[in-house]
């Protein structure tokens, strides 16, 4: 046959296929993700060893390239499995746009294919096929460029970057985020009564969470999230807001991705304040044990008298959304997204999620992996079966 056998190629990374997503150290962090970077060309380049000369060429030549790697048009992650990399200090880490991972138990590398899944650590380095892996801004995989004996695959694969179109317009066309932008799901008044509920308790800084040696621990670093919550405890607007969901959010996802909303998690009204330097830096919601079981985030605007602090999805471009009072910006918790700094007076916010019965029970069954730390949940994070509601 003319054209590739898939059946014969399970273990390899082929353009056109999702990057897998891993998470691991680098020179400068305990633990990095890679898909927390999407929205950018990425390039892989797994290496082995820099004590190799080819090695020393390829990240020579990205590192020499600082306006193609700089964070915006494209960043490079070189991939080491050889643990003397790190004793000798051998590999230099530079922000922005250079940057590389400690894969010394192999899992970046066999998800990528380089590596045949049954490699130890003492066969790794001989095992390794080196190569580069060229990322669009969606994680998915460009092209895969192997490394050649004359060395020419580094050039191949920079002159590869250099000629990609801007980010925003990698598929040959500016993407819309898929996303819903439904107005009027809060009337006015309504939305007055949850911005005047909040300024009566004034807030609690809200974290966010992480994993952490297997367990969903709540974290606060406000160079990360910038935000203060208040959780809705009346059970009469509990049920009020319920009704709304039902009546004009969940008929729409619904339609749009047959997908049936049976429950509800975290009643809170949350503030992204100037005076706080009020944001939230590009994450995904369903990563950790604890919030696995999240389908869609739902956003929903109670004001419009502020400046900045709107959504935006980096993996489909730069354009971000700012919801009319009482409009809602509905999706997928898997989506990488992130809120602007408020620059002038405050964002207020109702800011739930909600999934199906099927969710439900794996939210039971990791509720044993979820730390104490009030931080963890925002705030709120109480559980409603809204389609009995």
């Amino acid at each position: 046959m003319s054209f590739p056998l898939l059946s014969e190629s399970l273990t390899r990374t082929l353009p056109g296929d999702p990057a897998p997503g891993f998470s691991q150290r680098t020179v400068k962090h305990a633990k990095f993700a890679l898909d927390s970077v999407g929205g950018r060309y990425i390039v892989l380049c797994f290496f082995g060893s820099a004590a190799e000369p080819h090695a020393q060429a390829a990240c020579k030549a990205a590192y020499s390239r600082p306006g193609l790697f700089d964070d915006k048009h494209a960043s490079f992650f070189g991939v080491s499995i050889d643990p003397s990399d790190e004793s000798e200090a051998r590999l230099i880490h530079r922000n922005p746009g250079h940057r590389h991972f400690y894969d010394f138990d192999l899992t970046a590398s066999k998800l990528y294919g380089t590596l045949p899944q049954t490699t130890n650590r003492a066969d790794a380095l001989d095992a390794l096929m080196p190569q580069w892996i060229v990322i669009d801004p969606t994680m998915r995989v460009i092209s895969v460029v192997p490394f050649r004996e004359d060395q020419s695959d580094i050039s191949e694969a920079i002159s590869l970057v250099e000629g990609l179109t801007p980010p925003q317009r990698f598929a040959g066309v500016e993407l819309m985020a898929p996303v819903l932008y439904l107005p009027r799901v809060f009337e006015p008044e309504l939305c007055r009564h949850l911005i005047e509920t909040y300024e009566a308790d004034g807030g609690e800084e809200s974290g966010f969470m992480r994993e952490i040696d297997g367990r969903t621990i709540g974290v606060l670093d406000s160079g990360f999230k910038r935000r203060k919550d208040v959780t809705l405890t009346d059970d009469t607007l509990i049920r009020e807001l319920q009704m709304r969901f039902m009546r004009r959010v969940i008929p729409e996802i619904s339609k749009v991705h047959q997908f049936k909303v049976t429950r509800m998690e975290r009643y809170i009204v949350a503030c992204y304040a100037a005076e706080d330097g009020g944001h939230f830096s590009a994450h995904r919601d369903n990563l950790s044990k604890g919030t696995a079981h999240r389908r869609f985030a739902v956003s929903i605007n109670l004001n419009d008298d502020f400046d900045g602090g709107e959504v935006s999805f980096p993996e489909y471009g730069p354009r971000s959304f700012k919801a009319p009072p009482g409009g809602a910006v509905v999706f997928s918790c898997s989506l990488l997204h992130k809120v602007s700094k408020v620059t002038h007076g405050r964002r207020y916010a109702f800011l739930p999620f909600v999934y199906d019965d099927a969710a439900a029970r794996i939210r039971q069954q990791n509720a044993r992996f979820i730390g104490l730390d009030k931080a963890a949940s925002g705030g709120g994070a109480k559980e409603a079966d809204i389609a009995r509601a």
